[in-house]
């Protein structure tokens, strides 16, 4: 395995996805055609652009990169080139993660497709507060470590409810299912835009200094879980940032997928209706230059950490908010993930198989095609503020990158006949870690110069202190 590989073969240009994802950065056409792909036929194979849609997302992000570390070097742009394989490879890292040779779980038992009274359902039950209260608002017992009877009973009780009312009587409970769209574009994504951005405040430019990396001396708040916010940060934190990532005490990461997400950064604990832990808190906002926020629409709104007052108490912070449904609309407070919007949204209707069980893209392509746009939104910020100053609100959802996906990527038919996926080998490699030896999938970001793997391993979720290094 190596930290080097870079593919041979010819080299694309970019399609109107890579332009139209830069513009809605807030980008100019002239820097976006010179990306360059190296194709990989058989990458991400799906009835939707899956293909086109990933390597957009990456391609953006690594131009974001080149942008900001020709600005700070006052160098030419460097070139931007794409390996798919890379791209495909990163798109699954959480399947390819290795720990001790142990490839962790991805859904738990009671995540999946289940038969309705009048359609389908999709669950996500992967933590186990989800998972308690999908039993709960349910009426089934608790079966404690059977997976199969708990999968039994959960399917013969959805199959006698109406898909809408399990819905809602899970989301009344704190869990989450939603009935799975028949047609796309579903409702709750159609018109969602892919990126959001305002000024957020005034101040004087902010100039960062010459480094070798696009994001060194950068400090990022990260309060995001799972997948799509952790992707984002773990990129900034290959980039050079300093990443330190916050979560509350109460609420247990799963360790395997901190392993993946969470390579390249730190990790501390803090309850902030704590009085000493939100003292704690407040001093990191004081010397940020970055939050990034993956909770619900106003979650973080209670504590009175609002874009706007965060930007009074720190000038020139860049707020990146990220969520699952949008950020207004009926939904806009409901939690949601990557499974479940692909259902609701009419993706699974799309996928589904010829005896229409509803199917899923090859990847969580919305939460790392999301993760890497977010990425790039930063990285723009951060370029922006340097010359102009003042801070900036960045908003995503997986809903806009899922109504993008339906309705405004082409596909460019290029893997018409591939009968193979690229070989993910090559985009591979080994890091001794706290949690043992990982086996993961290599950065697909890339530019001239741009760093192969990341600085450090994961730490142990929740071990660090909260303090910028």
């Amino acid at each position: 395995m190596s930290d080097t590989v870079q593919s041979t073969g010819p080299t694309e240009r970019p399609d109107a996805a890579t332009a139209h994802a830069w513009a809605a950065l807030g980008g100019g056409p002239e820097a976006a055609a010179t990306v360059t792909y190296r194709p990989a036929p058989g990458a991400l194979q799906a009835r939707l652009p899956v293909r086109e849609l990933a390597r957009a997302t990456v391609g953006v992000c690594s131009l974001a990169a080149a942008e900001l570390v020709a600005r700070r070097r006052g160098t030419p742009l460097p070139a931007v080139q794409v390996d798919e394989a890379a791209v495909a490879t990163a798109f699954v890292s959480e399947r390819h993660l290795r720990i001790d040779g142990r490839a962790p779980t991805s859904f738990a038992p009671l995540s999946g497709f289940w038969r309705a009274a009048d359609g389908w359902v999709r669950t996500h039950a992967n933590y186990p507060h989800h998972r308690a209260r999908l039993l709960a608002a349910l009426e089934l017992a608790d079966p404690g470590d059977d997976p199969a009877r708990a999968r039994a009973a959960l399917a013969a009780e959805l199959a006698g409810r109406p898909a809408h009312a399990v819905q809602e009587a899970v989301y009344a409970a704190g869990g989450l299912a939603v009935a799975v769209a028949p047609t796309p574009p579903g409702v709750l994504t159609a018109g969602l835009p892919l990126v959001e951005t305002r000024g957020l405040g005034e101040g004087p430019a902010r100039r960062l200094a010459p480094a070798a990396l696009p994001a060194e001396g950068v400090r990022v708040l990260d309060l995001t879980r799972v997948i799509a916010g952790p992707v984002a940060t773990r990129t900034l934190a290959l980039l050079g940032a300093d990443v330190l990532r916050v979560d509350p005490p109460a609420v247990p990461e799963d360790p395997d997928a901190h392993a993946d997400t969470g390579i390249g950064k730190r990790s501390t604990l803090l309850d902030l209706a704590d009085p000493e832990d939100r003292r704690a808190f407040d001093a990191l906002v004081d010397e940020a230059d970055v939050i990034v926020g993956g909770y619900r629409p106003g979650a973080l709104a209670a504590y009175g950490l609002t874009p706007d007052a965060l930007a009074a108490r720190r000038p020139g912070l860049i707020v990146a908010e990220l969520c699952a449904w949008g950020h207004q609309g009926p939904w806009a407070g409901r939690r949601g993930f990557d499974s479940l919007v692909q259902a609701a949204s009419g993706i699974a209707a799309v996928e589904a198989d010829a005896d229409g069980h509803p199917g899923v893209l090859p990847a969580q392509a919305l939460d790392h095609g999301t993760g890497y746009l977010l990425a790039a939104a930063v990285l723009r910020a951060l370029t922006e503020r340097h010359a102009t100053g003042g801070g900036r609100l960045i908003r995503l959802s997986l809903a806009g990158t899922a109504s993008w996906l339906l309705t405004g990527v082409a596909a460019t038919g290029s893997d018409a006949n591939a009968v193979a996926a690229p070989d993910p080998g090559p985009w591979l490699t080994e890091t001794a870690s706290p949690y043992g030896t990982l086996r993961h999938a290599l950065t697909p970001v890339h530019y001239d110069g741009a760093p192969r793997t990341w600085r450090r391993p994961p730490t142990r979720w929740g071990t660090d202190r909260p303090a910028w290094a």
